[in-house]
């Protein structure tokens, strides 16, 4: 058996050797052929977390993202003049993210008093929330799932080899041993490159959302503040049929 593994080392070197020759995808489904039914799992949680890293990198980055320290200052123009129909277009104008949202959904409610305001505010913020952290718990999720169907593949692997040692011809010994030794590898290997960009993309991406989070609730304390340090100037505003359409 001793020698039989040796041999069966020897081979395996030597294909690595020769495997700098192959091309890139001729690699993978060689990788991919060796680990067997296991690899199937993890390509599923491969697929699933690379679309949910697109979509919410999308979002996150793109979408959701806007200067909040310049639209704050374009905004204390308005209500420092108390023009409440420009403040509601100006918000209206840009960027439309979950943060122009909550804002404007408080300063469409100006007219009906502070009390108005915040509830506005905290129900626009309660409805966004959700959006901006959808999906991400699903990358800690998939990884540590691939990084278990890599561990199962892994067990597979081993017991076919432990079942080569007490069972199987020992001219075919070599054979299965290499052949269960290559599906364990190839797919703790697999497992392990799905669940290591899911979870740091996991990191990432929550941390970015909790930013965004962040930043809506200072935004909203201070819009609210503005309001109320500037009541006198909204004591007769109304918002007008136009207001928060101009730009929409």
């Amino acid at each position: 058996m001793n020698l039989g593994f040796v041999t069966n080392l020897t081979i395996l070197a030597n294909a690595g050797g020769h495997g700098a020759e192959r091309s890139f995808f001729e690699e993978v489904a060689k990788r991919w052929e060796a680990g067997q039914w296991g690899m199937y799992p993890i390509a599923v949680c491969l697929v699933f977390a690379l679309a949910i890293m697109v979509e919410r990198a999308f979002v996150l980055f793109g979408k959701a993202s806007i200067n909040k320290e310049a639209f704050l200052r374009g905004l204390k123009k308005h209500i420092y003049a108390g023009d409440l129909d420009k403040a509601i277009n100006y918000v209206s104008g840009q960027k439309q993210t979950p943060l122009t949202q909550v804002i404007k959904a408080g300063l469409m409610n100006v007219p009906k008093g502070e009390e108005e305001v915040q509830a506005a505010l905290d129900e626009a913020s309660l409805r966004e929330t959700p959006r901006i952290e959808a999906r991400t718990g699903y990358l800690a999720m998939l990884g540590n799932a691939a990084m278990l169907a890599g561990l199962l593949g892994t067990v597979s692997g081993l017991i076919a080899c432990f079942e080569a040692v007490a069972n199987v011809n020992p001219a075919d010994k070599a054979t299965i041993l290499a052949n269960g030794i290559s599906e364990a590898m190839n797919c703790t290997g697999f497992g392990l490159l799905t669940a290591i960009p899911a979870v740091v993309a996991f990191s990432i991406l929550s941390g970015r959302a909790t930013s965004i989070v962040n930043d809506i609730n200072e935004t909203s304390v201070a819009v609210l503040n503005l309001i109320v340090n500037n009541r006198d100037k909204f004591k007769n505003a109304t918002v007008s049929a136009s207001a928060g359409h101009d730009e929409e």
